[in-house]
């Protein structure tokens, strides 16, 4: 099972790539660290991204996207452009795509019988999050 977290972050997408095979852990080598909107306005730059991801699905054979859901309303609440990404990746075709809850992702994180030290996985600050929310998603299939 090879998954994708995401966590939207402003125009930003960050990712972090998973494998589960055999019941072992494996972090795939991937080219991008996050795909982002570069003008959220535009039609033309929405497609452009949600193109983009699209082949990143492709190019690395990743069978579900998990996607950390944001809050509707309040203090942390996620912008308009983040719902516009979060949309053009629900739109995908090809792959399954899941928005798992801060709150699942605590307890399956807290419930897991595997721990991976994030600074042991090679990948940059800003991951962790996407990271933590497929490590989640895997960890609950096992």
């Amino acid at each position: 099972m090879r998954v994708c977290g995401v966590e939207l972050a402003g125009n930003d997408a960050n990712v972090a790539l998973l494998e589960l095979d055999n019941d072992m852990f494996r972090l795939p080598d991937c080219r991008t660290r996050k795909v982002s909107l570069q003008k959220a306005a535009t039609a033309h730059e929405l497609k452009y991204f949600q193109k983009s991801f699209a082949q990143l699905v492709q190019d690395y054979k990743i069978e579900t996207i998990v996607i950390r859901q944001r809050p509707m309303k309040g203090k942390f609440a996620g912008g308009a452009i983040g719902f516009k990404l979060e949309a053009a990746l629900e739109l995908l075709n090809g792959v399954q795509v899941i928005i798992m809850p801060p709150t699942d992702i605590k307890t399956a994180l807290k419930d897991s019988r595997i721990f991976i030290e994030f600074s042991e996985t090679g990948l940059k600050g800003f991951q962790k999050s996407a990271f933590e929310t497929a490590f989640a998603y895997v960890s609950q299939h096992l």
